[in-house]
């Protein structure tokens, strides 16, 4: 298939730029991806349409503010983002200006409280960075990082919780799990009386999320991988939901890809942790979902190409035209879909 098969005209203007001053009232669009009949709804409606029996599975990952602001030994600014975690003070990183951040180069940030020495160039040209300091690097980072925000979000965020889920626990994401962004405590505890199961997955969401497709057939577009983990409580519900007859519902594109993921050709899914790099596109056959809350996503990108084999390429094309048309909120901090 064309990347081009997948392209839509989107407003800038329809891009959120700032989250709701309430998490549950954005507006839903229901697609039976069935039928491709169209609802629209607001999201504290969903308990509508889950019923006794299904299995609500969110991704329960923790953003961490991961972008440093700081100044080199040399004189300058310097501003990293930290991507991967590969131990004893080691980071992965996205480094500006990069060629000012050679190996050897000398980084201080919070007067001092922070410093770190690049020592590496990366395939991609990210920069392999250790970092000094006293303490336990997690909390000194909660002091002086700031949320990484994607590209298309020009606005600065007033509650840095805002770009987190209620439930967010696990500290490791770049970008936020934002299909989640819509759920509320109260919601959840209603969802959960209507004797809906509500489990947990990890997947810490890297920057690669945002990366675009550049290839003209999609097949030859390379994922990037994301670490996740799937429990051995979350397994054993899913599985005897799926066992009972009730579905199995995934909160966002992350969730739905490390169920993929960890699930056998027998419909089976299994406990355990690793990397990912499963890339979901029309064609796929799903092994363990039944249906998908997730945001509007980018023209060509994986993620309207994950819900396209989920529901049709042309239900979905018809659903973000009919979104565009009736001015639903786009991206992170935008409106929700509920394939079902």
């Amino acid at each position: 298939m064309k990347k081009s098969d997948f392209y839509f005209d989107l407003p800038e203007e329809l891009i959120a730029q700032t989250p709701l001053e309430k998490r549950d009232s954005s507006r839903m669009l229901h697609l039976d991806r069935q039928t491709g009949e169209i609802e629209h709804r607001h999201f504290y409606e969903l308990p509508e349409y889950l019923r006794k029996g299904d299995c609500l599975v969110l991704n329960d990952t923790r953003v961490l503010p991961a972008r440093l602001l700081g100044c080199r030994s040399s004189g300058g600014g310097v501003e990293l983002v930290l991507l991967r975690d590969l131990g004893e003070g080691r980071w992965e990183c996205l480094s500006r200006p990069g060629r000012k951040t050679k190996p050897g180069t000398e980084l201080s940030f919070g007067d001092g409280e922070l410093t770190a020495t690049v020592e590496a160039v990366a395939e991609g040209g990210n920069r392999i960075v250790r970092f000094h300091y006293d303490g336990i690097f997690l909390e000194v980072l909660e002091r002086l990082g700031k949320m990484p925000l994607p590209p298309y979000i020009k606005e600065e965020l007033q509650d840095a919780e805002r770009y987190q889920t209620v439930y967010s626990r696990e500290l490791g994401s770049a970008a936020a799990p934002t299909a989640g962004l819509h759920f509320t405590p109260e919601l959840l505890e209603e969802i959960a009386k209507k004797g809906v199961k509500i489990c947990y997955v990890t997947l810490h969401v890297g920057l690669g999320t945002f990366r675009p497709v550049k290839e003209d057939e999609i097949e030859d577009h390379e994922m990037h991988s994301e670490f996740c983990i799937v429990s051995t409580e979350t397994a054993d519900t899913v599985n005897a939901v799926k066992k009972s007859g009730g579905r199995v519902i995934a909160v966002g594109t992350t969730s739905c890809r490390t169920l993929e993921s960890f699930t056998d050709e027998d419909g089976i899914l299994r406990p355990g942790s690793r990397w990912t790099n499963i890339f979901i596109y029309p064609g796929y056959r799903f092994k363990c979902i039944d249906a998908l809350i997730t945001n509007f996503h980018l023209p060509e990108s994986t993620l309207i190409m994950l819900v396209s084999a989920l529901a049709g390429r042309e239900n979905i094309l018809r659903a973000y035209e009919t979104a565009v048309k009736e001015r639903y909120r786009f991206f992170s901090f935008g409106d929700a879909m509920l394939i079902l």
